[in-house]
């Protein structure tokens, strides 16, 4: 009997350790200015799916300009992560990218035990891929999964996450600096928050040219509630305005 309980408590613990803090189905709305002006709205979502016979989460993130700002910048952004639900690793990692003029289109497919990774780089002119082999190290993710890594992180002020990112056929290993502790205005009212900021060299859901801060509430699920960062075209704030599948009401 007392080695079926320790046998118990084992596996217990161990499913805790791979336990993630979002809901399936999870959906964050966000409303994004650049300046004044309420220009575009991004979302953030995270449900349960299937990868070739694997369980995985189905991250995706897409952002859109509305159409009254679309003249001047238009931009309509879809990024997927297929992260597997066992290791908390990619399995594919997939970007589109239309912004202004700018056109992007990559593919990466992990093979976490080989470590290796093909890249897929869509060629606009040429109207294919060109594809590549390179190695990856251990414990590597795609941008988006790493953003769900850190939420799944115990973070402290002062003391850095690093994570090993694989990402537009490179590595970058990104350093997450937790910078303070913030009390903001949120949906969810008067909100405790982690202020963090990834130091990424690279193309994320944006094309990223200056910092980027993320403010995450200060508990277990880690939602992210706003975000500052510069873009091409200059700055924007991202806002949580709306929020599925999560353990806090939305006040009106």
């Amino acid at each position: 009997m007392k080695r079926r309980i320790a046998l118990s408590l084992m596996l217990i613990s161990l499913a805790l350790l791979q336990a993630v803090p979002f809901m399936d189905g999870e959906k964050l709305n966000f409303h994004v200015k650049y300046g004044l002006i309420k220009a575009a709205e991004a979302t953030l979502e995270a449900q349960t799916a299937d990868y070739q016979g694997s369980a995985v989460w189905q991250l995706s993130t897409n952002a859109k300009t509305f159409p009254f700002f679309d003249k001047v910048f238009k931009v309509r952004d879809r990024v997927e992560s297929w992260w597997d639900k066992d290791t908390l690793l990619p399995h594919k990692f997939a970007k589109n990218l239309q912004e202004g003029k700018y056109r992007q289109h990559r593919v990466h497919i992990y093979n976490h035990a080989l470590g290796s990774s093909s890249y897929q780089k869509w060629d606009f002119k040429k109207n294919r891929f060109d594809s590549s082999e390179m190695d990856i190290p251990n414990d590597t993710q795609d941008i988006l999964s790493a953003f769900y890594a850190v939420r799944n992180s115990e973070l402290t002020v002062g003391k850095p996450v690093v994570i090993n990112v694989v990402a537009d056929g490179r590595f970058m290993r990104t350093e997450v600096k937790v910078h303070r502790k913030e009390m903001i205005k949120t949906i969810f009212g008067e909100t405790e928050c982690l202020v963090i900021e990834p130091r990424l060299k690279g193309e994320a859901v944006f094309k990223q040219s200056g910092r980027i801060l993320i403010w995450l509430t200060n508990d277990a699920y880690k939602i992210p509630v706003r975000l500052e960062s510069k873009i091409t075209i200059g700055s924007f704030v991202a806002v949580l305005d709306n929020a599925w599948q999560v353990p806090y009401k939305v006040k009106s």
